[in-house]
């Protein structure tokens, strides 16, 4: 198959994409297919171009902002002619768009709901995910999601990485449950990388989370529970909105002293992080499918995550790690005494999540992604 894939971010940027899109592509390369990527970037070219095994097209993010729209439905259309079928991994809208013309194929993959993300990020509403699903808002946050609804409704079907956001898209975003297909993340361990600075915290245990700093991945509720644990730091790696109120808080709360924030770091250097801290806590109040839970359980690190969203498909309570309530900070002091004042739990939670690491293989993401393309292009082919 001829597959044009589109993506927001692609590295040298880092996140979610810009991991997944590099990898599938080249994995589907690896399997006979001829692959093109159409992303944004903020550099016209980079020296790592060449060392792909498929051609990367950049639209540039050079203002003025108004301009991005024309360049990208023009990258879209020149390398969307003569392909199978598009897969867009962001660039979502402008696919659709671009499709009418085109008349392909097209497929997406969906992690989460941009739509609450950008209305969070905008200060326009502090509700958590699930309620904004239901709620309805004032012209521009339903703007938002009519954009949403009418961009996904136009694909012949969506890649999720969980069966709870599965759930979500067919009951609220009004997609058919044969359009959405449940694929795994994949998980490979990243090569083990010297850690770049010695976290120097006066602490005996060092709590450790790796999050983009917004509302819902809860790190203030991390921080909050700090006094009642004088034994305890937290070392907080990722950057975000929020980072500024997190310092005044651990401020306020007096135990500045006991948060370390590392800011953004580079990937492969993220386990090494995790190796030097004790627990790693995901305190979100909303996730898709948390590949950060199964980087830390490859780092062997017992892991408490919220019970939210897709974390219950990576944690069992008790078997592999522990689960919680979200936003209830007795509940996140007990687990985190639990977890760290009973060893031979520890030690068999440890254990058991490298049977979970095993469900989540590279070879199984691309042979069930690879199948989920051919689907879509041989049903318009019918």
């Amino acid at each position: 198959m001829r597959i044009l894939i589109t993506s927001d971010i692609f590295p040298p940027d880092v996140g979610g994409p810009a991991t997944y899109v590099p990898r599938i592509a080249d994995e589907l390369v690896q399997r006979g297919h001829q692959v093109t990527v159409v992303t944004y970037s903020a550099v016209r070219s980079h020296q790592l171009d060449d060392t792909y095994s498929f051609p990367i097209v950049r639209v540039s993010l050079a203002p003025p902002r108004w301009r991005r729209i024309p360049r990208t439905l023009s990258a879209i259309l020149t390398h969307g002619r003569n392909v199978d079928v598009i897969y867009a991994n962001g660039l979502v809208t402008e696919s659709v768009l671009a499709n009418y013309i085109l008349h392909k194929p097209v497929l997406a993959k969906v992690v989460g709901d941009l739509a609450w993300e950008r209305a969070r990020d905008k200060g326009w509403l502090a509700d958590d995910f699930e309620t904004f699903q239901t709620k309805r808002y004032a012209h521009k946050i339903q703007l938002l999601r009519w954009r949403r609804n009418f961009t996904y409704r136009h694909m012949d079907c969506i890649i999720v990485p969980s069966s709870y956001l599965r759930d979500i898209l067919v009951e609220y975003w009004g997609l058919a449950s044969r359009q959405v297909k449940v694929v795994y993340n994949a998980f490979e361990a990243a090569v083990r990388d010297r850690l770049p600075a010695a976290i120097d915290l006066p602490v005996k245990h060092k709590i450790i989370t790796v999050c983009r700093l917004t509302g819902w991945k809860g790190v203030d509720g991390l921080i909050q529970v700090l006094p009642e644990l004088p034994d305890f730091g937290l070392v907080v790696v990722g950057d975000g909105p929020l980072r500024d109120d997190l310092i005044a808080q651990s401020r306020v709360l007096g135990v500045d002293d006991r948060v370390c924030f590392v800011g953004t770091v580079p990937k492969e250097q993220v386990p090494a992080y995790l190796r030097a801290c004790d627990v790693f806590v995901l305190n979100s109040t909303y996730e898709g499918l948390p590949h950060v839970l199964l980087e830390a359980m490859a780092a062997g690190l017992p892991v408490i995550a919220t019970a939210v969203g897709g974390s219950g498909e990576v944690v069992e309570h008790g078997i592999n790690g522990l689960l919680i309530p979200p936003r209830d900070p007795p509940e996140l002091k007990q687990a985190l005494l639990r977890i760290l004042g009973n060893p031979l739990e520890r030690v068999s939670m440890i254990q058991r999540s490298r049977d979970t690491l095993a469900r989540f293989s590279s070879q199984t993401m691309t042979e069930q992604t690879e199948a989920v393309i051919s689907a879509v292009v041989q049903a318009r082919q019918t």
